[in-house]
């Protein structure tokens, strides 16, 4: 079971590929007739904590027989809370993922509490876990870096992932032509700090690997989760654009468009130099999505400050926004700050960016209609209906007699509807 992130995701599936090797039977689908629980958590913010506890607590009530192991960002940060939860047998942080099984197994024999976390101040390689396939999807999603050193105000991820540590190149593309073989298109690149890649490999960067990963010839898509404004350069964005690979879509992370709160945030930019960014993506890729996340109601966040953000916002003209209402994260700089903002102030700002969100999406879309695209199909949502992403994420609907799961197929898109564009085969 899996809270938080892509990258939570793609551990908890290179976890799963752990135990079947060993001939254990995912039962995913049928939670009560589990004999281990493995919950991959979250600690991103304290509601997530809490909803790591709930799903703890949970599983032990279907099968007071089962064995149970917390391990990811929660278990990492709060070892000591998690081993008091009743029922948890097994407590891994975020290192040692590799050796759930033995763990597992010793446990079964010795029915004594075993507990792995550690500190990773000291922690240099990248832990060597992977997965060659993500059932049920078109779109393969491949961790190559982990930890992060930019200790944001509000975050406590770096203090649950340790510092930036880098895949190989060697070991990533050996990944990516496996999940090639598999008969993956596009391959997703995701991090904790995603941009950061190579920094401790010496003189490779992330713009080196998705070139390698270019020359794999069945893949036909690199799709980069999220980045930071400061990967952005001109000469990133020539090879990214040479490769002829790389999706123009690009998340980049902002959470403010006001320069006071991104001070008080710890980002290392302004607002003008995000926007500066965006403007070269642009110059290379006219048509690139843009999505973002912002946070509303951050300590100190006064209306002129969310005023500059919401203005900001819509200056860059993002396609999609990703909003989140300010949450306190014990543990961090900002869970102390003065000036805490009223929780009803929060969720006004909120839904006035969230309004700002449907209007954006919904001009990004109409400059697309009537436009020839490249949709890569997902899903048949219902017979001859089937939905899928452009290399530029626009989500779109597309009506068809023939099977087109997993194709690439070149679609004209048409109406906008709610955040789904209708498109036709062309």
């Amino acid at each position: 079971m899996t809270l938080g992130c892509k990258v939570n995701q793609y551990e908890s599936e290179a976890v799963s590929e752990l135990f079947s090797k060993k001939g254990y039977i995912n039962v995913e689908d049928n939670e009560e007739n589990a004999d281990i629980y493995i919950i991959n958590t979250c600690t991103v913010t304290n509601l997530s904590d809490r909803k790591s506890r709930q799903v703890i607590r949970r599983v032990k009530r279907n099968n007071p027989d089962a064995i149970v192991a917390v391990m990811g960002c929660y278990s990492q940060v709060a070892p000591e809370n998690v081993a008091k939860i009743e029922g948890v047998d097994i407590i891994i942080g975020t290192s040692e993922r590799n050796e759930i099984v033995d763990l597992c197994e010793t446990f079964e024999k010795e029915k004594k509490q075993l507990n792995t976390v550690r500190s990773l101040k000291g922690d240099h390689c990248f832990q060597d876990i992977s997965t060659k396939s993500t059932p049920g999807m078109t779109r393969a999603y491949m961790k190559v870096q982990d930890g992060c050193n930019r200790f944001c105000s509000y975050c406590i991820i770096p203090y649950a992932r340790g510092p930036i540590r880098s895949r190989t190149l060697e070991d990533s593309v050996a990944e990516a032509k496996a999940l090639s073989e598999a008969g993956y298109k596009e391959i997703i690149l995701t991090g904790i700090h995603v941009g950061s890649y190579g920094y401790d490999l010496g003189n490779t960067r992330l713009i080196d690997l998705i070139e390698k990963i270019a020359e794999i010839e069945n893949i036909r898509r690199i799709r980069l989760s999220s980045i930071e404004q400061g990967i952005i350069t001109e000469d990133f964005m020539k090879r990214a654009l040479n490769t002829g690979k790389v999706c123009d879509h690009f998340h980049l992370s902002l959470q403010s468009g006001s320069n006071r709160t991104l001070k008080n945030m710890n980002r290392k930019y302004t607002k003008e130099e995000f926007f500066e960014k965006t403007e070269l993506i642009r110059s290379y890729m006219p048509l690139a999505g843009l999505t973002t996340d912002i946070i509303t109601g951050f300590p100190g966040e006064s209306d002129q400050d969310f005023k500059e953000s919401y203005d900001f916002v819509e200056k860059v003209g993002f396609s999609r926004i990703h909003i989140f209402k300010y949450s306190k994260r014990q543990g961090t700089v900002a869970a102390s700050m003065p000036n805490q903002v009223d929780g009803n102030i929060k969720i006004e700002r909120s839904d006035v960016m969230s309004e700002l969100n449907e209007r954006l999406m919904k001009e990004f879309a109409e400059k697309n209609a009537n436009l020839k695209k490249s949709l890569l199909v997902e899903e048949e949502i219902e017979k001859g209906k089937f939905l899928g992403y452009t290399t530029n994420y626009i989500r779109c609907l597309v009506n068809s007699d023939e099977p087109l799961k997993n194709k690439i197929v070149d679609v004209e898109l048409k109406e906008f509807d709610k955040d789904i564009l209708r498109a036709k085969l062309v």
